[in-house]
């Protein structure tokens, strides 16, 4: 049926809703809140589009444009919106009342309309700007939106015009798109993107972030805030966004330095102050790491006559105190302000009364790092190398576990190298967590509810559950096999992110996310703890009971997740390979053959044995290509049950062996 409805004008009192209309139905549409932005459109721009209406009644239905009807009524009971009354006529087209499609009509023009997407959106909103002389204020006021989600579109057109361009030409997703407005700088994110297509694999938003972190630190993010002065003052270089919060700190290194500068100065205030013998900073305090380092306490001590003195006055005071803090007519903020008084009085009191030895000085010291946004001090620690050996010597030059110092063909695991491993490790239980959301939602919710109602000590330190993903530093992140990298990537595709709309309000994102379906909720919820694990080797049953037996359940087997490849081999020295080939994997043939081959070429060798195993591998060989790894990568107690166990890696529990 072709058929032409005549143009009519009718007053806005004139207009009821039609019961054909297909969001009848659906009340919620026509909510204020819904309709905010049209509302503010129709009122700077006037009605755009006619309304479809038939005469039902004596009244004017609207088969059509329920919502812009909706935002008219809004319009003309708001007595500040100006030109809109009852009685002001708008646009419409006549359907005759005879006419037997009506539902197909309404329906016609709800579906028919393509949304715009956010290219889409940019371009719209740049070109109002460049060439009707637009605001980002004033495009908010007209669709009824905000400021910063003007900007954020407008964020778009920073992105790269040939990135741009490969969305528009559906090479890469939209949301891979909207990836690269992390970085300002469109040389950067040309770079990054030259760099991910080389070998035309398909790119994921997910490896887009993770590259452009490597290239700078947002000024919103904690470290950002903490160095941004000094970093200035520095001459830094800072990629401006139109939202200030996504500028980027572009020098990375230099973030680094500054950070650790202010960290070697909070740890050497704290030093002289308590006289210890040294003070250091790291980024991230590495608890697998420092496992190996002790902790000296203070002792009681005899308090001289002042000394004593000051305590009577500070007993003296608690009481008065604790008195004031059981009226319970006092609020909360004068409560907290006695509790903090009580607070540094006895603080006050056990430094009277408590000292660190001359001996214990003379050994210890202060870490400064940076934790939860903040500068976190361990005070009272003790290098491996300065412990005390059963003989009561401290050895510089012996080994802290007394044995013997390693050969020249021994693997050693070189500090660079160890604490690239494990950030590695930390990816790939990242990935095992995101395959596995069941399992991770609870261990979620254990954590939270565990770390609030529990003693006050954290259930364990491997994940981090303060809605902050984790900065991960790796020395040369290109090179970390990709495997665990495209499982997250795929775990995050595969997530339902409709809920997460940044022209949405978070009231309404929250509304839309409590709608979810539960196994929709906790594939989100582990995603979001994946991306929080912990730079670690395998853990300690004693020292983490709790990630010791998850991790055998989700990761048994890390090589589901990472594979060794030439960047790994690259570090090793060519005697290390060499033994691995010969002694690990049982290819003692092809270890003689190699040894008198560069260390370019068994690098080669190694790279493609790993990648694909070769045919002519025995049964034993080839499972024990697929098991290698550095040891302390494996999850504890599982692949390597029926070997030897390496020196420094912990005994598996024979329960836990059995039951995983």
């Amino acid at each position: 049926m072709t058929t032409s409805f005549a143009p009519l004008t009718v007053a806005i009192g004139d207009l009821v809703p039609h019961t054909a209309n297909v969001r009848s139905n659906s009340p919620e549409t026509y909510d204020p809140e819904n309709i905010a932005h049209l509302k503010a459109s129709i009122a700077v721009l006037g009605l755009l589009q006619p309304l479809l209406v038939q005469k039902l009644d004596g009244k004017y239905a609207v088969l059509a444009g329920g919502r812009r009807h909706a935002a008219l009524k809004e319009l003309a009971a708001d007595k500040a919106a100006k030109g809109f009354t009852a009685k002001t006529k708008v646009e419409c087209r006549i359907v005759p009342e005879d006419c037997d499609v009506t539902t197909a009509l309404s329906l016609a023009e709800n579906i028919t309309q393509a949304p715009m997407n956010a290219i889409d959106e940019f371009e719209a909103f740049a070109r109002m700007m460049e060439v009707d002389g637009q605001t980002p204020e004033t495009i908010a006021k007209t669709f009824g939106t905000t400021v910063s989600a003007v900007k954020g579109r407008l964020r778009y057109g920073l992105i790269h015009p040939d990135i741009r361009a490969a969305a528009r030409a559906k090479v890469i997703t939209l949301e891979t798109m909207k990836a690269f407005a992390q970085h300002p700088s469109q040389e950067v994110q040309r770079e990054v993107y030259e760099a991910l297509t080389k070998e035309d694999s398909y790119l994921q938003a997910y490896t887009v972030r993770q590259a452009l972190k490597s290239r700078g630190v947002q000024v919103s993010d904690d470290i950002g805030a903490f160095v941004r002065e000094d970093y200035e003052a520095r001459g830094g270089a800072i990629a401006a966004d139109l939202l200030e919060e996504h500028s980027v700190l572009e020098d990375a290194a230099l973030v680094e330095t500054i950070l650790l500068e202010k960290l070697g100065a909070a740890a050497e205030e704290v030093r002289a102050k308590l006289g210890f013998a040294w003070a250091d900073a790291m980024v991230r305090y590495d608890y697998a790491t420092m496992a190996d380092y002790g902790r000296v306490y203070p002792g009681p001590i005899e308090p001289d006559e002042a000394a004593q003195k000051r305590i009577d006055e500070i007993t003296a005071e608690l009481e008065q105190l604790q008195l004031e803090m059981e009226d319970e007519e006092l609020d909360d903020d004068a409560y907290n302000a006695l509790y903090d008084c009580v607070d540094a009085l006895e603080e006050e009191s056990r430094d009277l009364q408590e000292a660190y030895s001359g001996e214990d000085l003379a050994r210890a010291g202060v870490i400064a790092s940076w934790s939860n946004g903040q500068v976190s001090l361990h005070v009272g620690l003790v290098r491996p190398e300065d412990t005390v050996k059963e003989e009561g010597a401290r050895g510089a030059s012996a080994s802290p576990t007394g044995e013997e110092a390693p050969d020249a063909g021994e693997i050693t695991y070189p500090a660079s190298l160890a604490e690239d491993l494990k950030t590695e490790r930390a990816m790939a239980l990242g990935a095992a967590m995101a395959l596995h959301p069941e399992a991770t939602l609870d261990l979620t919710l254990f954590k939270l509810v565990s770390d609030v109602l529990g003693t006050g000590m954290s259930v364990t330190q491997a994940i981090k559950i303060d809605a902050r993903k984790e900065y991960r530093s790796h020395a040369k992140m290109d090179d970390i096999d990709a495997t665990s990298l495209e499982q997250v990537a795929a775990a995050h595709d595969a997530l339902d992110l409709s809920w997460l709309d940044d022209t949405r309000s978070p009231a309404d994102q929250f509304t839309a996310f409590r709608a979810l379906e539960a196994g929709k909720k906790a594939k989100l919820v582990a995603y979001a703890t994946a991306s929080t694990t912990q730079s670690c080797f395998a853990r300690d049953r004693q020292r983490d009971s709790l990630m010791h037996a998850f991790e055998i359940e989700i990761m048994p087997d890390i090589r589901a997740h990472w594979t060794p490849n030439a960047a790994l081999f690259n570090r090793f020295k060519k005697a290390w390979l060499l033994k691995i080939l010969g002694e690990e994997l049982g290819l003692a043939q092809e270890a003689v053959t190699l040894a008198s081959s560069s260390k370019k070429e068994i690098v080669a060798f190694c790279d493609k044995l790993f990648a694909e195993p070769f045919a002519t591998l025995t049964d034993a060989q080839r499972a024990a290509v697929a098991a290698w790894c550095p040891p302390m990568m494996q999850t504890a107690g599982l692949a390597f049950d029926e070997a030897e166990p390496t020196a420094g890696t912990p005994e598996p529990d024979s329960e836990v062996a059995q039951a995983a």
